[in-house]
């Protein structure tokens, strides 16, 4: 099996398709944590919970028809092992999404090397982008949506998972269940703020923190 090296050493840097251009350089790199994205992106624990309701629910109705305790619970045999097979292949797939992600933070501009079987790269200069946001989850990872001009719509599909969710009409592209969320957040904005001097250093151990939603400055 290859590294995510050698899937994209046609990279002068990873996770760019160039050099950085004189006077631009690099602030962060990161990209999503699996565990998250599979949970919140790719709902890899609802499936479980669904398929474990459905076997409930069938349970029910078989003890209610007059079923035995024991034939009531049979759903339960074959529905939770498929909930558990279609999580893991969820789980799976978030995997790779991961593997195959660099988001790139420079003191002009967001790079996102996102695709697992065609990789795109997006640019967004920050004079493209009108405002972000953060939602952040217990562990200190999250998600942070991007309002982009009009201009420069990119089709949600194109950005999946990496898009704000259920923002159809007009897409945010999102930088998803990334580490330390809080402190990238505050990274991008003086990035665009245009007083960010120095990248980020390595991320402290997440600290514990209730979900929440709260603008960035614009």
């Amino acid at each position: 099996m290859s590294s995510d090296h050698d899937d994209f050493d046609f990279e002068p840097v990873r996770g760019l398709p160039q050099l950085l251009p004189r006077g631009e350089r690099m602030l962060w790199q990161g990209a999503p944590r699996w565990q998250d994205l599979a949970v919140h992106a790719f709902h890899a624990r609802k499936v479980v919970w669904y398929f474990a309701a459905l076997a409930a629910a069938q349970a029910a109705f078989g003890y209610a028809d007059g079923e035995t305790l024991l034939e009531a619970v049979r759903p339960f045999q074959w529905l939770v092992p498929m909930g558990l097979v279609a999580a893991a292949l969820l789980t799976g797939v978030a995997a790779l999404s991961a593997r195959t992600t660099v988001y790139t933070i420079t003191n002009k501009r967001l790079v996102m090397r996102i695709g697992m079987a065609l990789p795109v790269t997006i640019n967004l200069p920050f004079s493209k982008i009108d405002g972000a946001s953060l939602r952040l989850f217990a562990n200190g990872s999250g998600d942070i949506p991007l309002k982009v001009n009009a201009k420069e719509r990119v089709a949600y599909l194109l950005l999946w998972p990496h898009a704000r969710p259920f923002h159809f009409a007009q897409p945010q592209p999102c930088l998803r269940c990334i580490a330390d969320a809080d402190r990238v957040a505050g990274l991008m904005a003086s990035a665009r703020a245009g007083t960010a001097t120095a990248p980020l250093p390595e991320a402290a151990a997440g600290r514990p923190q209730t979900a929440t939603h709260q603008p960035v400055a614009a």
